[in-house]
């Protein structure tokens, strides 16, 4: 209970008249501190919205595919046999099971999957047997373990671990026995590796500094000899990397504004770009086992367009239409005669489907459920820009409910911050527009991926308050506005977008009916201080070093925990306790604060969960406490 004591320890130190102690309530894993009886019809109400489900291709099997989808509390693994088939649970854990890798050798052996445990994100690794069901460790149980990638001969795995000394990314590789060898050691940056060449004795390896500076390289498996591929002077952004013969394929914005998709000779060192007409990132992309075939996503003002080149020659192939939405996880299946993925559409669940190739068909593999309810009812967003202080536009997805307004508006504003809001299926703003009559506003402002790389480097170090100066400027369009009532908006946000709810209540308490805030940063230099050793560094990159005099001051003079005085409206916080990106350190400080300033607070801390709640349990409490809060505070205004 080392959190609840730290809460009453802040209380009684930063008061000189101590308030009345917070009411902290256990509730099973959850501990409540304000927050009041949730009412049995809101919950009933809210039901059918939380039961909806999801799935994302995990890999493809022997037989089937293997998905992750939640049937009871946790995401577990599924295998599905056939098209629309029952999706068959192979996993059955209390902490959910996501990721999973299947060898690309006799896959029904099994595969490697990922497990944390209260959501602290030191996952370990461990091999699931298919025939048996049985699980075995294969790490050391506390250390973090990412990145997995099977060789081509499945017959050994390389991976990210910090077990040396919890700080650098160092990449070891495991053969099928458990013998483990250590490829390469670091001392700065994220490494991970992305592919292996074709005859498993070197590996493309990314150095991961900031959202706009990585690094590629070459590393020879058994000796350890790193060879860059790329000019080091010129730093880019490099989203992922692919041998194809005596070539690599890799996309970067280096020399332009947008992720492109380019070839690299390796005989001649010279590079070609592929998609160079293309004005958006091109995100994921997968090259046949066979190496004819290239797949990838292009992000499009944040809808997905799937493409399929030839590599012989880069002629696109035609391909059946797709359900408009966001597109991922693009796997070729072995025999190279069909192309998973996921698509996930404001207006449904993520959901499995591939392509014959052969056919040119559309195949759907799951239909993930909606509790019942009828998809067609469901609101689809509008996509509209906004001017800002300098005169820029920017990106906003509406979510507007059907009947007359003006309808009291949810400003949700994405984390990251180089993340970006894409309309992706969620119960929540469904529940809120069509149960609640709440119109749900989701901007990209700057600083935010998809739009470029000047546009994501607007906010960075002394800029960082310019972003909240962009949620000002939505407040002014809002009253612009017929439908929408300025009179009635709340915040809300998570991790960065956390920040950005408290920043936007420092800024603009006199606009603003209440805010949602989860696991949230309310000091950029204790956050700093205490996010986990192995991203620090990372962290310092975005929003500056604090160990600098000069940025710790500037950091501190925009802390939203050093100006409580200018936030007046009612807040509501959740928090995992083993959250390892933002402690909860940074939850605790704020609630205690607010709490002594007599700002209502509703606080949600769950005890076995990290960043973001993971279980369902937890989820649909903090989602119905959401519900209440945002009658309490914004629809009884």
């Amino acid at each position: 209970m080392r959190l609840l004591a730290s809460l009453l320890i802040l209380l009684v130190a930063g008061c000189a008249a101590v308030p009345p102690p917070l009411d902290l309530v256990r509730q099973g894993s959850l501990v409540l501190s304000g927050v009041p009886p949730i009412p049995v019809e809101l919950v009933t109400r809210m039901q059918q919205y939380r039961s909806a489900r999801s799935a994302r291709l995990v890999g493809w099997l022997d037989e089937g595919v293997l998905v992750s989808t939640r049937f009871a509390d946790t995401t577990q693994l599924h295998r599905v046999r056939e098209p629309g088939g029952g999706r068959q649970q192979l996993t059955f854990f209390h902490e959910p099971v996501r990721v999973a890798h299947v060898p690309p050798v006799d896959p029904g052996r099994g595969f490697i999957y990922l497990r944390d445990t209260g959501g602290s994100e030191f996952y370990q690794l461990f091999w699931f047997d298919i025939a048996s069901g049985a699980s075995t460790l294969r790490t050391d149980g506390q250390s973090r373990y990412t990145g997995v990638l099977w060789a081509n001969g499945g017959d050994r795995f390389a991976y990210t671990t910090t077990e040396r000394n919890g700080v650098h990314w160092d990449i070891h590789v495991q053969d099928v026995e458990g013998n483990t060898s250590v490829a390469l050691q670091t001392d700065q940056g994220a490494w991970m590796a992305l592919d292996w060449n074709e005859t498993d004795t070197k590996l493309l390896v990314l150095r991961y500094v900031s959202a706009t500076r990585s690094y590629l390289y070459e590393l020879d498996a058994d000796t350890g000899e790193l060879t860059a591929l790329l000019d080091e002077r010129m730093p880019a952004a490099i989203g992922d990397a692919r041998y194809a013969g005596d070539a690599v394929y890799f996309s970067s914005d280096v020399g332009a504004e947008f992720m492109r998709l380019h070839r690299l000779d390796r005989t001649t060192d010279k590079i070609e770009v592929i998609t160079g007409g293309v004005p958006w990132n091109v995100e994921e992309f997968v090259i046949s086992p066979d190496g004819g075939l290239l797949a990838y996503a292009v992000n499009e003002d944040g809808l997905s367009r799937l493409n399929i080149l030839r590599l012989a020659d880069h002629a696109p192939l035609a391909l059946p239409r797709l359900p408009r939405g966001v597109v991922y996880s693009l796997q070729f299946s072995r025999d190279a005669q069909r192309l998973g993925f996921v698509i996930d559409g404001p207006m449904s669940p993520a959901d499995v489907f591939s392509i014959d190739l052969a056919e040119r068909s559309l195949v759907r593999w799951t239909h993930s459920e909606v509790g019942g309810l009828d998809k067609d009812a469901f609101v689809e967003p509008e996509l509209v820009r906004y001017p800002t202080f300098d005169d820029r536009e920017i990106p906003v997805f509406v979510y507007r409910p059907r009947g007359e307004g003006p309808h009291p508006v949810l400003v949700a504003i994405h984390g990251g911050p180089a993340a970006q809001y894409r309309p992706r299926f969620s119960a929540s703003v469904q529940y809120y527009a069509n149960e609640m009559g709440i119109a749900v506003v989701a901007p990209n402002v700057r600083g935010s991926s998809g739009y470029g790389k000047s546009y994501l480097k607007l906010d960075d170090g002394y800029l960082r308050e310019d972003s909240v100066r962009d949620i000002g400027a939505l407040l002014d369009w809002i009253a612009t506005q017929p439908d929408l009532d300025a009179t009635r908006v709340a915040v809300s946000g998570g991790s960065y977008g956390g920040y950005m709810v408290l920043a936007s209540l420092v800024h603009y308490s006199d606009r603003l009916a209440a805010g949602l805030e989860r696991v949230g940063i309310s000091n950029f230099v204790t956050f700093l201080e205490n996010t986990q050793a192995y991203r620090r560094d990372l962290r310092r990159v975005e929003y500056g070093d604090e160990r600098i005099p000069e940025m710790r001051a500037f950091l501190e003079s925009i802390a939203p925990l050093n100006q409580v005085d200018k936030i007046t409206r009612p807040l509501m916080v959740s928090q995992g306790a083993n959250d390892p990106r933002v402690p909860a350190s940074e939850s605790e400080q704020i609630v205690a604060a607010l709490h002594a300033a007599g700002v209502p607070v509703w606080y949600v801390l769950a005890m076995d969960e990290g960043h973001g709640f993971a279980k369902k349990p937890n989820a649909d409490f903090n989602a119905a406490a959401s519900a209440l809060f945002l009658q309490q505070h914004l629809l009884a205004r």
